[in-house]
């Protein structure tokens, strides 16, 4: 009697196996979640940051990430220089500009 119900028992939970698909499917879902929620939303803002560091021109009012605010005066490829008082320049790296105070100003 008990090796019957023993046999059933294997042969149900044989069946009950998943597969690779159903197994995978919660990683799956976890990676597309994180993309979205995650890598999606970074590299749009690293898009938009590149493309507002290529606009910038002389005379522009800049924040910078150490949270100096100063005025463009010279511009290269990977450095501006910034007048933060009258007469007093810095030079710092471009990718350091935060954001420009004209265009907050217009908001």
């Amino acid at each position: 009697m008990f090796s019957s119900v023993a046999y059933a028992q294997a042969a149900g939970a044989a069946a009950a196996t998943p597969s690779m698909l159903e197994q995978f499917l919660p990683i799956i879902a976890i990676f597309v979640i994180f993309y979205f929620l995650m890598i999606r939303p970074q590299s749009k803002k690293m898009k938009q940051q590149a493309t507002f560091l290529t606009q910038l021109k002389r005379g522009d009012q800049v924040l910078t990430t150490g949270g100096i605010l100063g005025s463009i005066e010279g511009l290269t490829d990977e450095y501006v220089t910034l007048e933060v008082a009258q007469g007093v320049r810095i030079r710092i790296l471009k990718n350091q500009i935060a954001s420009s105070q004209n265009s907050e100003e217009k908001k």
